[in-house]
């Protein structure tokens, strides 16, 4: 059995909790947050001090749950002890920063909550990718349009500040989006990216908006990222091959080939949380603790989301 803590007890940290608590060989022993009454609303050991968690609970892992910024300080200490580390997204918000989460991983397993990743239609498109399925892949395309409001970021202090946050559109809301992308196109040769604020001026420093261009080996990719809709719209992502257009929306895959359509809906875990964080959560974080349990290597370790990384710093180069 394994005891892990959780440090940061906000929105996500719900998601995190119900999966440790569902999982037979997981248990969740302690929680830290600087607010007493939340690092207390899941029963177990309470701390206010997470350092002192780390050092006081024995614990194998501690999933990190915690404004983008202290990630990286964290996962570190983490590792110091000997703990494992499971981290929210993004692992990190600048390159140097990267560089600690990627140290720590050279002494503790690391895991990245890239939860799409496990989505089954998401697998079936690498294995087209991989096969050859549809022919050559000629290009990508994805919307992320979610509503963030003034009332949002006030909610927090450290969201909207490129200092705490890091970004906005870009490495908050779509970052998993950049992810799959990136999946599936490999490092790209050239990534440019324009930023705007057109409705958070007078709130947040980061951009609401941001239209991206990538391209790797003649194949363009374009994200269009914004969190100034109306709604937190289902994401599309769609793959154009020679023989197809591959287009994913929600649990719904649709494949368009010689003119006809075919829908292919998928049936998931039930989605802990807000319905546009998915329903991978359960299989990304259950998958870390068997690869722990296996001593085997992790599908969402650092290595494997380098090129990521790479990209979303490359993107925010100011």
């Amino acid at each position: 059995m394994f005891r892990a803590g959780l440090i940061g007890c906000g929105g996500i940290s719900a998601v995190h909790a119900h999966v440790l608590g569902e999982l037979e060989n997981t248990e969740l022993a302690a929680c830290a947050d600087v607010i007493p009454e939340r690092a207390a609303r899941y029963g177990c050991a309470a701390y206010t001090d997470w350092k002192e968690m780390l050092d006081r609970e024995k614990l194998d892992a501690v999933h990190l749950c915690t404004p983008h910024y202290l990630h990286p300080v964290m996962a570190a200490e983490a590792a110091r002890r000997g703990i494992a580390v499971f981290t929210e997204k993004p692992p990190a918000i600048d390159a140097a920063g990267w560089e600690q989460v990627k140290a720590a991983a050279e002494n503790v397993p690391v895991g990245i909550c890239f939860q799409n990743r496990y989505h089954p239609h998401v697998r079936s498109c690498l294995r087209f990718l991989r096969e050859g399925t549809y022919g050559r892949l000629k290009g990508l395309r994805a919307f992320v349009t979610w509503n963030r409001t003034a009332e949002y970021y006030a909610a927090a202090e450290w969201k909207g500040k490129w200092a705490t946050e890091g970004g906005g559109a870009l490495i908050n809301q779509a970052i998993h989006t950049l992810d799959l992308i990136v999946g599936f196109l490999g490092l790209p040769d050239q990534a440019e990216a324009v930023m705007h604020n057109h409705h958070l001026r007078e709130a947040i420093e980061v951009e609401d908006t941001a239209e991206i261009y990538l391209e790797k080996g003649g194949v363009p990719a374009l994200l269009y990222a914004s969190n100034a809709y109306s709604q937190d719209a289902p994401v599309i992502l769609e793959m154009h091959f020679d023989q197809a257009v591959i287009r994913l929306e929600g649990d719904l895959m649709t494949v368009i080939r010689d003119g006809r359509k075919q829908e292919i809906l998928c049936t998931t875990d039930p989605v802990i949380g807000r319905s546009y964080w998915g329903a991978g959560h359960k299989a990304c974080i259950a998958d870390f603790y068997r690869s722990m349990e296996a001593k085997a290597p992790y599908q969402n370790d650092p290595a494997s989301c380098e090129n990521t990384m790479r990209t979303l710093f490359r993107l925010y180069a100011r």
